[in-house]
């Protein structure tokens, strides 16, 4: 690092370093050694708990947490009651809580925690049903450690994926509404998170199709949250991938016309706009497809802001050039 003073290491202190690092490393290839040497399968509770050992040191060693499963269900859940499994899942589960605080993003612990909900025994029955009570209660929890996640690392798009899995798989699903909520607050946060707006999409769809949201005026207070978020900062490209999103393909020659208007008035603010230009060309470009094809005023609007375009941002250069050419201005 730039400005920070280093300390010199005596040879002894160099010695003593190489020497730890390299017990790890021995520590490391033995328990490898060990796990995957085996002439047979070794269902056991020590090989698990070998698995364990070396999962704390490579996270990443897919091949290990396959095994672990395999002992699980080969080794371990045929000995034990299904309130001892729900017992060994939720540790299986905390193991890897504590995993994801030091490797937030390593895909295999995420892949385990889902198969460990997915393998939660019914529980004690009610009036002869098995009931659901263990079910809900992993659940809920995880909806709530995947919120803590996405609290420290708001754009952790495997905390974002992982969430949209959670709360389809619940066995009593979340009404959309509450996750409208949840990605205001994270967008009001900060309106850079893409994976917030991206989800936010995901629950309108449904909140729309369901008939609980109507599609019009619910449309038009999105338009308005979004334009917030593109006047507090147009460069950031979220926001304005979210309204292309809401404009969808164009059809509606009113919302076009209004959001045009709401972009040119930002560009008269920010003349260097890389976005807003780009996004009113792909706009009229709709009103040229959809309303008006003969329109020489669109064209040439849009011509003058493809060369402004070329001058401002030189690498898509040939992209801004072959789009005036399409134009047939």
């Amino acid at each position: 690092m730039h400005n920070v003073k280093r300390t010199r290491q005596s040879p002894e202190a160099l010695a003593e370093t190489k020497l730890r690092e390299k017990s790890k490393i021995d520590e490391y290839l033995t328990l490898t050694d060990d796990v995957l040497s085996r002439k047979k399968p070794d269902w056991s509770k020590d090989a698990f708990q070998l698995t364990q050992s070396l999962l704390q040191i490579n996270p990443e060693f897919y091949t290990v947490w396959n095994y672990r499963r395999n002992i699980l269900l080969n080794g371990i859940f045929p000995q034990s009651t299904p309130e001892e499994i729900n017992n060994l899942l939720s540790n299986e589960l905390s193991m890897t809580t504590a995993a994801l605080k030091a490797h937030p993003k390593v895909y295999w612990i995420w892949n385990h925690r889902s198969w460990c909900l997915e393998n939660v025994p019914d529980g004690p029955e009610r009036n002869g049903t098995p009931s659901i009570e263990w079910r809900q209660a992993n659940w809920d929890k995880e909806l709530f450690v995947v919120e803590r996640m996405l609290d420290a690392d708001a754009r952790n798009f495997h905390a974002w994926n992982y969430r949209r899995y959670v709360l389809a798989n619940m066995p009593t699903r979340r009404n959309e509404t509450s996750e409208l909520t949840y990605t205001s607050r994270k967008i009001g946060a900060n309106f850079s998170n893409f994976s917030a707006w991206h989800q936010r999409s995901k629950s309108l769809v449904v909140l729309w199709e369901s008939g609980q949201l109507d599609p019009v005026q619910s449309k038009d207070e999105e338009f308005e949250l979004v334009s917030n978020a593109l006047y507090t900062d147009p460069d950031d490209q979220s926001a304005w991938i979210y309204h292309r999103w809401l404009i969808g393909s164009g059809e509606n020659k009113e919302q076009l016309e209004r959001e045009i208007q709401v972009i040119t008035e930002l560009l008269q603010e920010q003349p260097d706009s890389k976005w807003s230009m780009e996004s009113l060309v792909h706009y009229k470009r709709l009103l040229l497809q959809h309303h008006s094809p003969d329109s020489k005023a669109l064209k040439r609007e849009c011509v003058e802001l493809l060369s402004r375009l070329m001058d401002l941002d030189p690498i898509r250069y040939f992209r801004y050039r072959d789009l005036t050419r399409d134009l047939d201005y």
